[in-house]
């Protein structure tokens, strides 16, 4: 696997990388790829979110599932696509709550990385997929890396927002000691959830409680 990860994110998770369970998962990888089978996100970008963003700069966490599966979308940012790609349904619907929530007007540009560079981890549970098969790598080992990732991010970090959308989100409060951080749980952006997501101002909540902790609050306007 053509790793590269931030080197404070390469240091929090060493004993992870050492582990049996990546070790397989990396030799399910480089498999799948002898076998001819596309990946995505291509490999320099499974960790982006990691090198976007290092330990010490997360402030918000916006928990997706898996990456998207088809042709050019993926980036290793969840809910991200490319510039050059129109915005995911899911994506739209962020958008169009940011602008209900702060009176702001959003560029429709799909690419987050302005908000991963302000210290919000956008991480997939699942980092990689076959194209065309939504959560083929579901059962892998990716969830057991990325539970490490905020099991650690609880225990190492203090005020860190946790934006959980959705029952699989959700599924993850288990993981964070809500005694040090702060969790805001809502239905997914997805237009399947019927525009249950609508309404739950998670970006002024966002910054309403970085300020309250001392810290710079986000710039969601991309």
């Amino acid at each position: 696997m053509d790793v590269k990860i931030e080197q404070s994110w390469k240091e929090a998770l060493a004993d992870e990388f050492e582990k049996p369970y990546f070790a397989a998962l990396a030799r399910q990888l480089h498999r799948e790829k002898a076998e001819g089978r596309v990946i995505f996100p291509p490999g320099p970008e499974i960790f982006k979110a990691f090198e976007l963003t290092p330990v010490d700069q997360v402030k918000v966490v916006i928990l997706g599932q898996d990456p998207y599966h088809g042709y050019g979308q993926a980036m290793g940012l969840s809910f991200s696509v490319p510039d050059n790609m129109p915005s995911p349904p899911s994506l739209k619907n962020i958008f169009k709550e940011i602008e209900d929530d702060l009176g702001i007007r959003m560029s429709g540009r799909p690419n987050l990385e302005g908000w991963a560079r302000q210290g919000v981890l956008l991480l997939n549970a699942i980092l990689t997929v076959r194209s065309g098969e939504a959560a083929s790598h579901s059962g892998i080992g990716w969830q057991q890396f990325t539970d490490a990732v905020i099991r650690y991010l609880s225990e190492h970090c203090n005020g860190i927002v946790f934006l959980l959308w959705g029952n699989f989100a959700r599924s993850k409060k288990e993981l964070i000691d809500t005694s040090k951080h702060h969790v805001l749980e809502a239905a997914h952006p997805s237009p399947l959830a019927r525009g249950a997501f609508f309404g739950c101002r998670h970006f002024s909540k966002t910054n309403e409680i970085l300020i309250s902790e001392n810290k710079t609050p986000i710039n969601w306007q991309l």
